[in-house]
């Protein structure tokens, strides 16, 4: 069952790149996230998406909301990726037990055993208000981004 604009995001424990545990409800009252779901760290598609975030995200957050990206990878992969690629924001492990977040949010690709490309902006009150999804090979744009987060101003 896929999440759907309107309802209450399910919340998810989920580690960092460092083993950290990081909540979905740590940021409640607080930000506004962006739950970036991707495939493979490392792939041409992924590595281009979060480069270009790493290099917007100042103006794509403006303090306001917290980036979250989220992959199968595993901890010490994603800690490779995020080092090789200068990545400040948390890349968080979906890796087991293997893409149970992913599936909850109805972005779980079982043919590859991945993470599809979609992404959800999540209110402070924890409330889905926009998604968007890709095929795996599209990257997403910035900008759809943008006007959804200044929508929730």
């Amino acid at each position: 069952m896929a999440v759907k604009v309107g309802a209450p995001a399910p919340d998810f424990a989920l580690q960092d790149q460092f083993g950290q545990p990081v909540t979905l409800s740590d940021f409640a009252g607080k930000r506004n996230v962006v739950l970036v779901f991707y495939p493979f760290a490392f792939s041409r598609v992924c590595t281009s998406e979060l480069r270009e975030i790493r290099d917007h995200l100042g103006s794509l957050t403006r303090e306001r909301a917290a980036l979250l990206a989220v992959s199968c990878d595993h901890m010490f992969s994603l800690r490779a990726f995020r080092e090789d690629e200068r990545l400040e924001f948390p890349l968080l492990s979906d890796f087991w037990p293997h893409g149970a977040v992913s599936r909850v949010y109805g972005v779980f690709n079982e043919q590859l055993g991945c993470s599809d490309r979609a992404t959800f902006v999540v209110d402070q009150l924890g409330v889905l208000r926009w998604e968007v999804k890709s095929q795996i090979a599209q990257p997403r744009s910035l900008e759809d981004y943008r006007r959804a987060l200044q929508a929730l101003d």
